[in-house]
C-alpha cells in the first residue's frame, strides 16, 4: 500500500467488522485505492451491495483510531503490513478470509520462514507441557519457526521451547498489538517481540474478548504447513484450530496419550478423523520435507536459508550425503550425528532444495 493511501486503508479497516470477505472485494472494484472508496457516495456503496451498517461505519470519520494506529507503528520494532505488502505472508495469503492488515511486533523476516503451529489445552498436563516445549524446541532447531497464540499451558509452553534452544517462535494475538493477554504471559511476550514475532490483526486497544480467539485461530493454522496438537479435550479450542488447518488443506498432527487422560480425547479424536499419529519430532520433519518443498514451490517463496548461512555441521552433512542415493543408517556413521539430529539438519537441506528424497528412504545431494 503506498503511503500517502495507508491512513484512508487504515479508515476502511476500522469500517469492516469482516474485513477479507467484504473490504477486499469492494477495494478490488475501485482499483485498489481507498481514497476512491471513500469518496463514493452512499446510494452508490448501497447499490453494489455494501450492508448499510458498514455504509455508515466508512462514512464515519475515523481520525482517532488512525491516528491510533499510526503512532504506534512509529516504534522501529512495529509494523502495519498490508495485504499487497512484499512482506505479507504467502501461505497466508493462499487461505479465503486472509485479513487485509497485520499489525506486526518483532523480526517481520519470519512472516515468509517455514512454520509450524503447535497448539492445545490450557489446563495441560505436565506430561504434555513438557511435550509442548520439546516438541516445539525440537523443530525449532529443524529451521522451522514455532507458532501459537500465546494462551496458557501448551501454547506457553510451545514458545518457551523455541526461544529456549535459540530457535524463533511466532505469536498470534487474540488482542491488539498492544496489550498482553493473559497478563501472566508479560514477560514471555516481551522475550516474543526481541526474539521473535507478535502479530494481530486487532488493532491497538482491542481488548481481550471471547469472539477473537476462534478468529484469531484461522490465522495460527493460515501461517503455518502444519499443526500439531499435544493435548485437547474435545470441547477444547484448539480443535477450531486443528479444524480450520485441514479446511485450509494443511497437515494435521496429533499427539496419542493414555485413554484414561480427558485431555488426549481430542487428540484420540483427530487421529481417528485422520489427522497423523506422531510420537517424536522427527515424525512431524520427514513429512514436512516433501510437503514444505511444494507448499512453498506453490507460493513462490524464496526458501528460508542460503547455502552462504549454513553452519560448519550443515556443510559437513551435506558433503557427507553426495551425489549418490545413501540412507539413513549410512549418513549417521558418516557424520556422527544421532537420528534425531539428522532428521532435523536433513529437513533444513531440503527446505533449501540442496538435497531431495531418494526411493527406500534415501537421500541425494542436488
Amino acid at each position: 500500500m503506498q503511503k500517502d493511501l495507508l491512513p484512508d486503508f487504515l479508515h476502511l479497516c476500522h469500517g469492516f467488522a469482516n474485513r477479507g470477505t467484504q473490504l477486499l472485494p469492494l477495494l478490488e472494484r475501485f482499483d485498489g485505492d481507498p481514497t476512491r472508496v471513500l469518496r463514493t457516495k452512499a446510494g452508490e456503496l448501497r447499490a453494489i451491495g455494501i450492508q448499510p451498517k458498514a455504509i455508515a461505519r466508512i462514512l464515519t470519520p475515523q481520525k482517532a483510531r488512525v491516528a491510533l494506529d499510526l503512532a504506534w507503528a512509529q516504534d522501529d520494532n512495529n509494523h502495519l503490513i498490508c495485504h499487497d505488502d512484499p512482506a505479507y505472508p504467502a501461505l497466508l495469503r493462499q487461505i479465503g478470509d486472509f485479513p487485509p492488515l497485520l499489525y506486526a511486533s518483532g523480526d517481520i523476516s519470519l512472516l515468509q520462514a517455514p512454520q509450524i503451529a503447535i497448539v492445545g489445552s490450557r489446563l495441560c498436563t505436565p506430561g504434555g507441557a513438557q511435550n509442548a516445549f520439546d516438541f516445539a524446541a525440537r523443530l525449532a532447531e529443524a529451521g522451522l519457526v514455532v507458532t501459537s497464540g500465546m494462551a496458557l499451558g501448551i501454547d506457553s509452553e510451545a514458545h518457551r521451547g523455541a526461544l529456549q534452544c535459540g530457535g524463533k517462535t511466532l505469536a498470534v494475538m487474540g488482542t491488539g498489538p498492544d496489550i498482553t493477554y493473559p497478563q501472566r504471559n508479560r514477560r514471555l511476550a516481551a522475550e516474543i517481540r526481541q526474539q521473535g514475532l507478535m502479530v494481530s490483526e486487532f488493532a491497538p486497544g482491542t481488548p481481550a474478548h471471547r469472539s477473537n480467539f476462534p478468529q484469531r485461530n484461522r490465522i495460527i493454522s493460515g501461517l503455518s504447513l502444519a499443526t500439531l496438537v499435544v493435548e485437547a479435550t474435545r470441547r477444547s479450542g484448539s480443535l477450531i484450530t486443528a479444524r480450520l488447518a485441514a479446511e485450509q488443506g494443511r497437515e494435521v498432527f496429533a499427539l496419542p496419550s493414555s485413554i484414561h487422560n480427558p485431555q488426549a480425547h481430542g487428540c484420540h479424536d483427530l487421529i481417528r478423523d485422520g489427522a497423523l499419529l506422531v510420537e517424536a519430532p522427527q515424525d512431524i520433519t520427514r513429512e514436512l520435507t516433501q510437503l514444505a518443498s511444494f507448499v512453498f514451490s506453490q507460493v513462490n517463496t524464496p526458501p528460508p536459508r542460503e547455502l552462504e548461512q549454513m553452519d560448519s555441521e550443515h556443510r559437513h552433512l551435506l558433503d557427507a550425503i553426495g551425489y549418490d542415493p545413501v540412507n539413513c543408517d549410512i549418513l549417521v556413521q558418516r557424520s556422527g550425528l544421532t537420528i534425531e539430529q539428522l532428521s532435523s539438519m536433513l529437513l533444513v537441506l531440503e527446505l533449501n532444495d540442496l538435497i531431495q528424497s531418494a526411493p527406500g528412504g534415501c537421500y541425494v545431494r542436488i
